[in-house]
Formats: C-alpha cells, structure tokens, sequence
C-alpha cells in the first residue's frame, strides 16, 4: 500500500487555457492511495519518527487535520500497528470523517473556536496538546516537522521536472502547513532552476503577513502562522477569497473533467490569473486532491448559499 504513494501524473489542462497562456499541467495528487497530497507528508512524518525512535507499536499519536492528513495517518497506523487519534473542526467534511472512523482512528471534534482569535486550528491545536498530556501520546506536527519538506522536495517537485523533462516557468500551489511549498522550494533552490513558486493561500490566511479574517473552506489558508511557513519565502503569494474558490472548481470540473477541491479551486483560480498576466509562461498547478469529499458542500448551491459570501 505505501508503495502506492507518489508518482502522480501529470495531465495537460489545455482546456482552462486563455487567449496568449501557455502550457498549463495539473499534478493530481488524487491519485495517492489516500487521495492526496497528505499521502506523501504522512509517510515522512511516520518515517521520521521511527527512524528517531520515538513511533513504535506501542504509541499512541495525537494530530490536527482539517481532513486528508487524518485519512493518511489513520491509514499509517493501521500499517504500523498504533494508536491513532485526529482532531478536527466542524469544516471537515463529514465523508473524510467517515474515513478517517472506517480505517480505525478516534476523531475528536473541538467544539468551538479559540475564543481569543477566533480561529479553529488555534483551537484544535490546544486539544491536541491536552490529549497528548492525558493519553501519554506523541504529536508528529505537520506545523512544524522539517521531515514535510522532505517529502516535496524529493518526491512532489523532483517528480515534475522530471515528467516534464525540464522546469516550468511558475509552480502554483495552495498552502495551509506550507510544507509542500517550501519543499517544492527547497528543489528549486538546490538545483538552482528558473521557476516562479507562487503560493496560492486563502483571503483571511495569516500567512505570509496575511490579515486574519474568517475562512470557510478547509485545506488551504491557516489562522496561525506555522513554524514552517517562516523557514519559507515563495516568490509571489496569491489570496483567493472562497467564492471565486467555488467558482472556479466547478469552471474546471466542468471544463477538463477533473472535479478539484476546495484548495484546487482556488489553486485553479490563482493559475488563471498567472496565466493572464504571464502570456506565455508554462505553468504547473498541484492539485492536492480532488472534490469527491466535497460534493456536499463546494459543489451544493444550498451549502454555498448558505456559507459562502461574495468577495
């Protein structure tokens, strides 16, 4: 099952193309085993831990998610015979939940936001740091574990200069952890290539000097700013508000076939714009996963009307 992790394709999105664009390309990280991105950060984190001695059969780990790590951990610990438990927010959507409970894993949900900031992941990090006290448990911290970078860095961004054959000229990608930002930086930077890495973060996202405000979609964006976002620089940052986020998922589902999430909506959104104001330019866009979780809410007109507002 873990072999099955990494090597996604590559596809021509040539449909999503404006007049002048050059060549644009979807990674689909939908076709990890897990169904995203999460696949590969889940696997360096686990195999940090091991080979630092702290993940045994015996441990229990505590994580935050908004989702897709959830699924890729509860997975991992079936694998390696621990004890997992994830801690969401209400935005998860209920089919990942759903997953997360099938592989074995207990979800603990947090009730309500961090009353000070108002934000959901400052709150579901301070229950992860009481569950950790109370079940003797260890965290992995996707926030914060260099061991993310690694796994972009040798899998994710290696992978595409080497499908392509060459370096694109921008590289787009959604970011909440920015782990798989700042690995695909790292590449660039080891290998000294030409390629523009622009991150594609939520309006209402504190990273990057952003201003907190209130976020809806989970998957990209965060209320904190992540120890791993201040080790990393992306060249350009772009902040797409939800509704153009929705907006944009379903102009690309129904344009190439390939039904986005929330983060590849705004991923889609922020690659039309590059392509407009860069004429030209090849640019690679990382689709993190794709929309079969999200059926219920980015792609139901009742959910949308009911908690999405206009820009």
């Amino acid at each position: 099952m873990l072999s099955a992790i990494g090597n996604t394709p590559l596809v021509a999105l040539d449909q999503l193309r404006p007049p002048g664009a050059g060549p644009l390309w979807g990674k689909l990280e939908s076709f990890n085993p897990g169904g995203s991105a999460k696949d590969r950060t889940a696997r360096a984190l686990v195999r940090d831990a091991q080979r630092r001695g702290v993940l045994t059969k015996d441990s229990v780990v505590v994580e935050s998610s908004s989702g897709n790590l959830g699924v890729a951990l509860a997975r991992e610990a079936v694998l390696g015979g621990w004890e997992f438990h994830c801690v969401v927010d209400r935005r998860t959507n209920a089919s990942t939940l759903a997953h997360i409970r099938a592989l074995g894993a207990t979800i603990h949900e947090v009730e309500r936001p961090d009353l000070e900031t108002g934000d959901w992941l400052v709150a579901r990090r301070a229950l992860v740091a009481t569950l950790v006290d109370e079940l003797g448990a260890i965290n992995l911290d996707q926030y914060s574990n260099r061991a993310a970078f690694s796994a972009h860095e040798e899998g994710t961004m290696r992978e595409i200069v080497e499908q392509l054959g060459h370096a694109p000229d921008i590289l787009a990608v959604a970011v909440s952890t920015t782990g798989t930002v700042g690995g695909c930086l790292r590449y660039v930077a080891k290998h000294k290539l030409p390629t523009r890495v622009v991150a594609i973060d939520a309006q209402g996202s504190v990273l990057f000097d952003g201003a907190r405000g209130a976020r809806v979609l989970p998957g990209y964006g965060a209320g904190v700013v992540t120890e791993l976002s201040t080790l990393t620089e992306p060249h350009e940052v772009i902040r797409v508000h939800a509704r153009d986020a929705v907006n944009a998922a379903r102009t690309t589902a129904r344009a190439t076939g390939f039904l986005p999430g929330a983060s590849g909506g705004a991923v889609a959104w922020g690659v039309d714009k590059l392509a407009r104001d860069n004429p030209g330019a090849e640019i690679v866009a990382i689709f993190h996963d794709d929309g079969r979780a999200y059926l219920d809410t980015i792609y139901n007109d009742e959910w949308v009307a009911d908690n999405v507002t206009d820009p």
